[in-house]
């Protein structure tokens, strides 16, 4: 069963070209990630936005330690945009506190 989170979506999806970064914050497991990774980026495709165009790292995943540097993840970053049109970039990041 999938859970829409359309409230949600639709408040990104109204604020995308605002020029601000979005920051979606919510307790362990309440579905951050889902709607960003999925939700948003279906939505973004649906679009037309290409997948070339999507960045998408997940901050939690072992395998992207490195890049919880600000500097590696920025390089990162870089070297994925895309040369022409805009990029949506989305991360997963835990919150210590």
């Amino acid at each position: 069963m999938e859970i829409k989170r359309d409230l949600y979506l639709n408040k990104l999806i109204r604020s995308m070209h605002n020029g601000m970064i979005k920051v979606v914050t919510g307790i362990r497991r309440c579905g951050k990630s889902y709607l960003l990774f999925n939700l948003f980026g279906d939505y973004l495709k649906a679009q037309g936005v290409d997948d070339e165009h999507i960045i998408k790292v997940d901050l939690e995943d072992r395998r992207n330690k490195n890049l919880r540097n600000p500097d590696a993840l920025l390089e990162y970053i870089d070297a994925r945009i895309a040369k022409e049109g805009m990029s949506s970039i989305s991360t997963s990041l835990p919150i210590k506190n």
